[in-house]
């Protein structure tokens, strides 16, 4: 990998025309828009504020090409990580080269234009390969990029209009250009960044001390609050965390700031592009931990990424990039120390406590102790107000099986039984009632079907969200779509899946709609179990066949299951 002398850190991109908001503002009411998630939003906003120098734009073809075959802009400048904007086929075929756009965010504000200089349909596998290292749609990642994002990419210069807006936490959402303003105030030369997309405990605390100490630096703490993986806790709570931790850490040497990033969980690939933020941002040094920027394990129970595969990487170009590197190293509490230590400097006479992240969720769910040498009081307050209990947590009891398999009786049974506990409101978000008074403009197409089983999930999401029950009795065939709803729902609380696995001859046999002999005679197309096929879940909670159990059983079946879970007692 061949590269130039870097940029980072020099002058920064600023995208933002202040001086031409009216006009901007003007000639945007008649461009075509593009409404932006929220993964978009975080790379526009970057783009915008410099923290992404020196790019002035969504990479073009070129850029796409480069740094996939090579790790480098065309211009051989080491970037890691594509930065593009994808778009549907749909909406792609509206836009011409050369057109310009208007970028709104998720309210429909605008944001930004952009000036087509690519259009063009993306090898997602080709980049899957090269930026996660991986095909496997487990890895958060690759699941965006195959089963999220649109077919084809724009490239071009942006012009900003404003950043984002955010209300939340202004005064911690500092610029690039602000937080080297600072850092220039108050003298800070040396800065050394700590990463987090999780709660400080007193073992990051002990770490960071020790990072800024041994490289005589100050300490930057800039947590990710854009995107983050899927169960983490939102950053909400993790700020209210950070900022009750803030009074531990020496006042004249620490500052708190935010970082609107979408993370890839990219592993070695994203702690480079860490590296190159953390230097636009003005800092000198960036602790790289084990497993960084990890998703965990593949579809195999395997890590997707070894656990010092990011601290090598980072070490092979720490130089090129101009920002040091400091390796996480794995704190333990040593009991007859009452402190923690670095694991290769405790001997093995020695007494070792540790609490793992497993355990520790395992611990406020159940509402168990933590002992006060692992964490502080204050954060441990906001972790219980965020994952209460089970018993105080909502949950989505989500059924999926073949049309007249049952489902439908077996929720209103198991509707009945939840009323009765009278523990928590109950929903029933039955697929025909959805259909009638949510979806009603919805044919049966694929597209369509999956629409309705996201919006199911998304009225779930908030039902469970907000401490209630929802049950949902959709067909819900493909495993995507029920995947795509158990991540939107397992981070607010429960999520338990309800196979019902009544066979297609009996539920045929059944046919109290009548649909399948329509089916059979080619008068309703796409009709699942006969031309469009079933996916068997892979690993439901609970498998039931109604046409060995009752209703009424079938329903204290998912009692049962759910008391042994923890959700009702």
């Amino acid at each position: 990998m061949t590269t130039l002398n870097p940029p980072y850190g020099g002058e920064l991109v600023n995208l933002v025309d202040s001086q031409q908001t009216d006009f901007l503002r003007e000639k945007a009411n008649d461009l075509l828009s593009i409404d932006l998630n929220l993964r978009q939003e975080c790379d526009l906003e970057l783009l915008l504020n410099g923290a992404f120098s020196p790019l002035q734009g969504f990479m073009n073809h070129k850029q796409y090409q480069s740094v996939l075959e090579h790790g480098t802009l065309t211009d051989g400048l080491l970037w890691p990580i594509p930065i593009t904007l994808d778009i549907p086929q749909k909406l792609a075929d509206q836009i011409q080269l050369e057109d310009e756009v208007a970028l709104r965010d998720r309210e429909g504000l605008l944001v930004a234009i952009l000036t087509v200089e690519d259009k063009w349909l993306a090898d997602k596998a080709l980049e899957a390969r090269q930026v996660y290292v991986t095909t496997d749609d487990t890895h958060p990642g690759v699941d965006y990029l195959f089963n999220q994002a649109g077919k084809v990419y724009l490239g071009g210069k942006l012009v900003g209009i404003e950043l984002p807006n955010h209300y939340d936490y202004q005064a911690l959402r500092d610029t690039p250009f602000e937080l080297r303003q600072k850092f220039h105030r108050l003298g800070w030369n040396k800065v050394v960044a700590f990463q987090t997309r999780n709660p400080i405990h007193k073992a990051h605390q002990e770490l960071t001390f020790r990072a800024a100490k041994d490289n005589q630096a100050n300490l930057l703490i800039q947590p990710v609050v854009g995107m983050t993986k899927s169960g983490d806790i939102d950053h909400f709570s993790r700020v209210r965390c950070y900022e009750k931790v803030l009074p531990y850490f020496p006042e004249q040497t620490t500052c708190l700031s935010l970082l609107p990033l979408a993370m890839r969980m990219a592993g070695p690939k994203e702690a480079l592009l860490h590296a190159i933020i953390r230097k636009n941002y003005g800092c000198s040094h960036i602790i790289i931990g084990r497993d960084h920027a990890g998703p965990g394990n593949d579809s195999n129970g395997k890590p997707f990424y070894g656990a010092y595969e990011a601290q090598d990487l980072m070490l092979q170009y720490q130089s090129t990039l101009g920002i040091q590197m400091v390796p996480f190293k794995e704190m333990a509490y040593v009991q007859e120390k009452a402190q923690f230590m670095p694991i290769d400097e405790i001997s093995s006479n020695m007494t070792v406590l540790d609490i793992s992240g497993t355990e520790l969720r395992r611990r406020l769910k159940e509402g168990l102790a933590i002992p006060d040498w692992f964490s502080f009081p204050e954060v441990i307050e906001e972790l219980r107000k965020n994952r209460p209990s089970k018993d105080k947590q909502g949950f989505t009891v989500f059924f999926t099986g073949l049309s007249g398999s049952g489902k439908s009786t077996i929720a209103n049974a198991l509707m009945i039984k939840l009323l009765e506990l009278g523990e928590r409101p109950v929903t029933l978000l039955d697929g025909d009632i959805v259909r009638k008074n949510l979806s009603s403009e919805l044919g049966f197409s694929k597209e369509h079907r999956n629409l309705n089983i996201e919006r199911i999930g998304f009225v779930a999401s908030e039902i469970t969200k907000n401490g209630g029950i929802a049950i949902c009795a959709p067909i819900a065939p493909y495993k995507i779509t029920r995947r795509k709803v158990k991540q939107m729902i397992s981070p607010l609380g429960g999520f338990i899946e309800v196979y019902v696995s009544t066979s297609l001859e009996v539920c045929e046999a059944r046919d109290r709609k009548g649909l399948y002999a329509k089916a059979r005679k080619g008068l309703i197309k796409e009709f699942t179990g006969i031309d469009d096929p079933y996916e068997l879940p892979v690993s439901p909670d609970l498998n039931i066949d109604t046409q060995e159990v009752s209703a009424d059983l079938a329903a204290q079946q998912i009692i049962l299951k759910l008391e042994q879970l923890g959700y009702i007692k």
